[in-house]
């Protein structure tokens, strides 16, 4: 059952499907696989010298937003886990499957296909998790979902109250994030990326057709050409840990 990598996914509508890849490949320095799927909604950002960790699903309805892939040694035991911890199954396929999280958050088991070596930092900055924001009512039991889910990463408490890290085994890709909202609402992801400086992360993102949503100190809320909510954190893009200033 063992995870032996993790993808996260950028979900955006189908409509804004080109300008959402070209932004994220210009953001993470990579070039775009060959798109798969019935109609061509996925496709894999390809680093150069190292194995990829992000993909772009272009999603028929809604808003889209992010998720995470776990690439298992064993698929069908880690959706049987999965099952028996609460999670429900939205999709079958073959050799992989579509689950939703006891709160509603959508993510997939798929199998592991070789892939070890971690991308780069790129111009100061790692797209390096995915946050889940959560209603006070679902936060306690998904902490403990994800926590006993991935029972090898490390399940700690945040920075702040609202927070809480489940962190995977050096040399995995992606962490999580999750975040107790001041409200109830449905469960929803959206990416971070661990920046060196994030005043000049923003305005790199910028130039390439981002757009400020909400500044911060230690975070700033940013808006994709999509219109897809992300955030630039003040973490070490190395380690994913908190930069010396306390962010």
């Amino acid at each position: 059952m063992g995870i032996r990598w993790t993808y996260a996914f950028t979900d955006r509508p189908a409509g804004l499907a080109d300008r959402t890849r070209e932004f994220w490949t210009a953001v993470t320095d990579t070039r775009l696989s060959e798109p798969r799927g019935e109609q061509g909604e996925f496709v894999t950002l390809l680093p150069d010298g190292a194995d990829p960790c992000v993909k772009v699903q272009a999603v028929a309805a809604g808003d889209g937003g992010a998720h995470l892939d776990f690439c298992a040694d064993d698929v069908p035991e880690f959706v049987a886990s999965a099952l028996r911890l609460g999670a429900s199954v939205v999709a079958g396929h073959d050799g992989w499957s579509v689950l939703r999280s006891p709160a509603g958050q959508l993510f997939c088991a798929v199998p592991w296909h070789g892939e070890s070596a971690r991308p780069p930092v790129v111009r100061g900055s790692r797209l390096d998790q995915v946050c889940l924001d959560l209603a006070p009512s679902s936060y306690d039991a998904e902490v403990a979902f994800w926590s006993a889910l991935l029972p090898d990463w490390d399940s700690l408490p945040g920075a702040l109250p609202e927070y809480h890290v489940v962190k995977p085994p050096p040399g995995l890709p992606v962490r999580i994030l999750l975040q107790r909202l001041g409200e109830d609402r449905p469960a929803s992801a959206h990416l971070d990326l661990a920046c060196a400086d994030i005043d000049a992360t923003r305005a790199d993102h910028e130039r390439l057709g981002a757009a400020l949503a909400t500044p911060g100190v230690h975070w700033t809320v940013m808006r994709d050409p999509a219109g897809g909510v992300y955030c630039l954190t003040g973490r070490d893009p190395e380690t994913g840990g908190l930069s010396l200033s306390g962010s």
